[in-house]
């Protein structure tokens, strides 16, 4: 699927099979047994900063750790939003052209960090806290200020020989979330409390840079550059009020009554832009609410009890798009589909409302009824990777192979803008099965699994599909060249032929 001039940016991800031994046993003991991708090698030197293809693929490899421990949420929607707004404010930095990858991950703590290679993570559970859209902003734009100020690296310099547990220690507490809890807690006991220490030493000594870089960004990219210092504050309050521990984005990230009057009497001085009125915020947010609830019920009598009280109307319509998810996840199609028509009759154009129509009627098999809306949709919005995979489903829900060939023919081209979402690999592959190619299936589903950080599973299908005798050549010499590039990713783990197979 991939070209074997990838092959020497692949392995890049991949180094040190201690590195990977290490990452297991002390960021994820609970699955410590299951093969994961590693990260590549940060360096012993303190000045060994990664070059940008190294920083590329950096990334790449903790969007793969993230995906095979099951915390990075996929949702199109919700993953486009919050990567506009991350990009938004990219544009208006002091350094626009640096790499960015920006993420949210399915775990309910108020929570958020920057990582080596331009990863920045927001927790599901700091976007559910945020008031506005300029709050969550605000969180952005200062762990974007750590990575182009270099405070990352900084604090690798100051580490000296502490560069690998750092980094490590960085991961595990992002990822922390992603298994049971006290075996998790138990595993991080040694390795992380060395590196968190000092992790936190850096956020202290270079917290005060980014607040005053970040407000300036928000600024510039037309958020209220009050969000950050006001999110802070409110986090504070909470905390007093409860009486409870500070969450983890004020342990991580500290603050006091001197730096939010510092960062509020910065933002005053800034020029006031013209803001949004929040609605694609607060349509998001409320999806993600709907999505991320493991119990439906919990979701339902939550958006119940908001819309009992009066509020802005932009926030209550977006409960009663939240209200209309978690109704369909609950299983009560009529009254879902009830306020979704109530709402497209307020705001016919708006895509959330489209779509989740378009869902539901999938569902309640409609599909015929989806399918006119979503080629339309994919026809005015070529590339748009919600309506892509919204569309391909659709199109596969009554298994048919003509409508099979075009989900096939209509995932192939978007493969070509967003290469790294399984999701994607896995619909194409269903969508070749089903059109009879199960050549082409079983090369996306090993791309799949790739992408989902197992690369012996997907070495695994690409070796049952090159023993088939049936290939032509140039389907073999794709399979074989792929397979030859997962294997020397492999290799670089130290492992055996005989191991990998």
């Amino acid at each position: 699927m991939e070209s074997s001039s990838t092959v020497k940016a692949d392995t890049l991800a991949f180094r040190q099979v201690g590195l990977a031994l290490l990452l297991a046993s002390l960021s994820l003991g609970s699955v410590a047994n299951e093969e994961r991708v590693p990260l590549p090698d940060m360096g012993n030197s303190a000045d060994n900063y990664l070059s940008d293809l190294e920083e590329r693929e950096y990334a790449r490899a903790l969007l793969m750790q993230m995906r095979a421990y099951e915390v990075l949420l996929d949702d199109p929607l919700i993953s486009l939003y919050f990567e506009d707004m991350g990009f938004r404010l990219v544009a208006n930095s002091d350094k626009p052209e640096k790499t960015f990858t920006f993420v949210v991950l399915d775990e309910p703590r108020v929570n958020a960090f920057a990582a080596p290679g331009g990863v920045v993570a927001l927790h599901s559970g700091l976007i559910l806290a945020a008031e506005d859209e300029s709050e969550v902003a605000g969180v952005l734009a200062h762990e974007i200020a750590h990575i182009t100020q270099l405070h990352i690296y900084r604090t690798l310099q100051n580490a000296q020989g502490m560069t690998i547990p750092i980094v490590l220690g960085m991961l595990a507490i992002a990822l922390a979330g992603g298994g049971s809890g006290e075996a998790i807690t138990g595993a991080l006991m040694g390795g992380q409390a060395m590196a968190q220490q000092t992790y936190i030493n850096f956020t202290r000594a270079n917290e005060v840079e980014a607040d005053r870089i970040g407000i300036t960004t928000l600024s510039l990219a037309g958020y209220d550059p009050v969000g950050m210092a006001d999110f802070f504050e409110r986090l504070n309050r909470i905390t007093r009020v409860g009486g409870e521990g500070p969450p983890e984005f004020l342990r991580t990230h500290p603050v006091n009554v001197n730096r939010i009057a510092e960062a509020k009497n910065r933002a005053a001085n800034m020029p006031a832009p013209e803001t949004s009125d929040g609605k694609e915020f607060f349509l998001a947010q409320a999806r993600l609410r709907a999505l991320v609830e493991d119990k439906p019920d919990d979701a339902v009598a939550w958006f119940r009890n908001e819309l009992r009280n009066p509020g802005a109307t932009e926030r209550a319509l977006a409960n009663r798009y939240g209200l209309a998810i978690a109704l369909q996840r609950k299983l009560e199609f009529d009254e879902a589909e009830t306020l979704l028509r109530e709402l497209l009759d307020q705001d016919p154009e708006r895509l959330a409302y489209q779509l989740q129509m378009a869902s539901l009627q999938v569902e309640t098999g409609r599909a015929d009824e989806a399918l006119e809306q979503l080629a339309d949709l994919n026809s005015a919005f070529p590339g748009n990777h919600a309506i892509t995979m919204a569309y391909s489903a659709a199109l596969l829900k009554d298994g048919e192979a003509e409508r099979a060939a075009t989900a096939s023919t209509v995932l192939r081209k978007q493969i070509l803008r967003q290469k790294e979402d399984p999701a994607m690999y896995e619909l194409y592959a269903r969508a070749s099965s089903i059109a009879g190619d199960e050549v082409r299936a079983s090369e996306a589903m090993a791309e799949a699994y790739f992408r989902r950080g197992d690369v012996k599973e997907a070495i695994q299908q690409l070796e049952m599909l090159s023993r088939r005798d049936d290939l032509d050549y140039y389907q073999r010499a794709r399979v074989t060249a792929r397979l030859d590039e997962m294997r020397l990713i492999i290799g670089e783990f130290g492992e055996t032929e005989e191991e990998s197979s």
